[in-house]
């Protein structure tokens, strides 16, 4: 896998606000960057974290200010430098490598709690009652799949969710004996909100993603990942990949966790755009994504999707996700939902889709950039070593809090 500048940033890069993290080995921690150019500049100095740097009132132009000085003051000795720059071209080369030596960079975020939203897309809905009736059998899907949509298809693609009408249909579909748990949540009054991943766990552009080795039904999840203060304010977006094993939550839903939390199995980035006149909620909302998967044996698959078809709007997933009922201090990110489910026969007629060691994935929109990731076993992907303590250590023997 080789990655540069032009192929992961968005196509207006210039007119953008991106932030992001670096792991810098000659401080033996993470710096806070921003985009600019061809190049990341540490903006570490202004705020020690992602989290706080968005709980700012205008991150903006804090960022802007501080690019504009491109002085900042050492913590350590009170001398005053240049900014610190690393080409991305340089830092993308040393994460795909792994390069211990180089900068590499991390997912951009880190205080903040990752949250999901599940079954937002009537096609990824159909999938997952379809994985249900199959008890995570691949086998079985092709035959339940040509049944289920049939038989629900219509019936449930222009719900809204919540409405009398979705109600008149659960009565229906729970007398034929169609109704499902996924369905509840999909078109029932309210959706499904979890937590994908601990906090800090996720990994950005050009590491490797992973999936348990005991797993022979899985499947990438490319998503648009809205951003937010404690205050429950989005200030920004960018690209997701909620790896999932298929398999695993098929034979039981009580299987969430050891399907969507794994090392590796949550993918971020490559920079959160923060929202301005050019870029807001309205432009989320009409965002196309691209997925493709590349596999060293040939293998290609293409699908791109519309946040147009989402089955509820992101800012009703916020309030599900955030307000008396639930507080987020740092500040959260929510994954709004894929409407990819894979169903392109990979290894034998009927079997559908399954990752292979060495996949290539690539998630993809003009606006965000491009989230590309290689498949690996989450049991042999680079371990999760640096929580948050190891970070507040570092942070405090860098000067910075």
């Amino acid at each position: 896998m080789h990655l540069t500048a032009a192929q992961i940033l968005p196509a207006d890069a210039e007119n953008a606000t991106l932030v992001g993290r670096v792991f810098d080995p000659e401080v033996a921690g993470p710096c806070v960057v921003t985009v600019d150019g061809a190049d990341l500049v540490d903006i570490s100095d202004l705020e020690p974290t992602v989290a706080s740097l968005l709980q700012r009132p205008k991150p903006r132009e804090v960022i802007a200010r501080g690019l504009f000085s491109g002085k900042v003051t050492d913590a350590a000795t009170g001398e005053t430098r240049d900014r610190r720059r690393w080409p991305l071209d340089a830092v993308l080369a040393a994460t795909v490598a792994g390069d211990a030596l180089g900068a590499r960079l991390l997912a951009p975020i880190d205080l903040q709690v990752i949250k999901a939203a599940g079954v937002t897309f009537v096609e990824s809905m159909l999938e997952r009652v379809i994985e249900e009736r199959a008890k995570g059998d691949p086998a079985q899907a092709s035959a339940v799949r040509e049944h289920l949509t049939e038989a629900i298809g219509g019936a449930i693609s222009s719900l809204t969710p919540g409405s009398p009408e979705a109600a008149a249909a659960k009565r229906i579909l729970q007398r034929e004996g169609l109704w499902s748990q996924y369905l509840e949540v999909g078109i029932g009054p309210d959706p499904e909100i979890f937590t994908k991943a601990p906090v800090l766990s996720a990994v950005g552009a050009g590491a490797q993603i992973g999936v348990l080795q005991r797993s022979v039904w899985n499947n990438p999840e490319p998503e648009v990942v809205l951003v937010a203060s404690g205050a429950g304010e989005v200030v920004g977006a960018t690209l997701g990949n909620d790896v999932n094993l298929r398999d695993f939550e098929g034979r039981s839903a009580l299987l969430l966790a050891e399907a969507k939390d794994n090392n590796a199995s949550c993918a971020i980035g490559p920079f959160v755009r923060l929202f301005d006149d050019d870029f807001d909620l309205d432009e989320v909302r009409a965002l196309d994504v691209t997925l493709r998967v590349e596999g060293p044996d040939g293998f290609v698959l293409d699908g791109q999707s519309s946040m147009r078809n989402i089955s509820r709007d992101p800012l009703e997933l916020v309030r599900h996700t955030i307000g008396d009922h639930h507080q987020y201090p740092d500040g959260f990110v929510l994954f709004t939902g894929t409407l990819f489910a894979p169903t392109q026969d990979r290894h034998a007629p009927g079997a559908g889709f399954t990752h292979e060691v060495g996949d290539t994935v690539s998630i993809s929109t003009p606006l965000l950039g491009a989230l590309v990731n290689r498949v690996n076993h989450a049991e042999s992907a680079p371990r999760w070593e640096f929580g948050i303590w190891a970070l507040v250590q570092n942070l405090r023997a860098r000067g910075l809090l």
